[in-house]
């Protein structure tokens, strides 16, 4: 009889009763400063590192070989048979590659389906979540590994920063346009390209272009049909709730989530953005 895993990591943002509910395996990034080290989202939050980010900006550190290792022998020992992997994007982080080599240690003991979503944050969490209720369902392995590659394809992000800071600091734009668009106070709708790396969407002068921007990606994708909407943002709260009570009226919103950005991810980011994700239903 099968028994699956249901493994992500700790930028996925996943709130804690969806990890209970479903019981989903988190492998944690580290959060790293110059004199001390912190697991993402259990040894610090994430409002203590950006209330002091303007003081240091820390770095991150993928899982390692050996703290995935540790997970699945920990699973073995539990009697799963099959995992399930969802990690953040392979165009922004070697994390899965900590997955892939410690999964082929025990490919006799268990068998992974690891699945590179070239997406990140909750854009990963909502395909987690419609996991976790297939294999509380009682789908088998074979079923869901086929059902991924479809809610990936369903799933859309967009996201804007506040400032360009941070993307040019950690090298994923380009610090000339950084630069002009700093000067020009251009505000990036930035997605994802097909190989799971950011991807300028266009770009809107000023703040509030930028959020109307927003809502108007995400009501052009819920015109088509019906899905579930996540916000995201590191601190910029107020106006992530009034993209929830804009976009939470649609007719064809069937879950709502707002959340915050887990360090791991802002930490590159920067805390003040704003991002949305949908997943509409196969």
């Amino acid at each position: 009889m099968e028994k699956i895993a249901l493994i992500t990591d700790s930028t996925c943002g996943l709130p804690v009763e969806y990890i209970y509910k479903y019981n989903i395996h988190v492998v944690r990034l580290k959060i790293i400063y110059k004199d001390r080290e912190y697991i993402d989202g259990i040894t610090i939050s994430a409002d203590e590192v950006y209330s002091k980010i303007e003081e240091e900006l820390p770095t991150t550190s993928m899982p390692s070989v050996q703290d995935v290792s540790d997970l699945y022998e920990k699973l073995i020992l539990e009697g799963y048979t099959h995992a399930i992997v969802m990690p953040i994007s392979s165009g922004l982080s070697g994390t899965i590659n900590s997955f892939r080599l410690a999964s082929l240690e025990y490919e006799n003991k268990i068998t992974s389906f690891i699945f590179d979503t070239k997406i990140l944050s909750m854009a990963v969490g909502l395909s987690v979540i419609e996991i976790g209720k297939l294999i509380e369902e009682g789908k088998d392995f074979n079923y869901i590994c086929n059902i991924i590659p479809k809610l990936r394809e369903n799933t859309s992000m967009y996201f804007t920063v506040d400032t360009l800071e941070y993307l040019i600091k950690g090298g994923r734009i380009g610090k000339v346009t950084g630069s002009v668009g700093q000067l020009l106070n251009l505000k990036p709708i930035i997605t994802m390209s097909d190989d799971g790396t950011y991807t300028n969407y266009s770009k809107v002068r000023g703040s509030k272009k930028a959020f109307n921007e927003l809502v108007k990606l995400a009501t052009d994708i819920l015109d088509k049909g019906k899905g579930k909407l996540v916000i995201m943002t590191g601190t910029m709260h107020e106006e992530a709730e009034k993209l929830k009570s804009i976009l939470s009226t649609h007719k064809n919103v069937t879950f709502t989530h707002v959340g915050t950005i887990t360090p791991a991810v802002g930490i590159h980011s920067g805390p003040r953005l704003l991002a949305i994700a949908i997943l509409t239903e196969i």
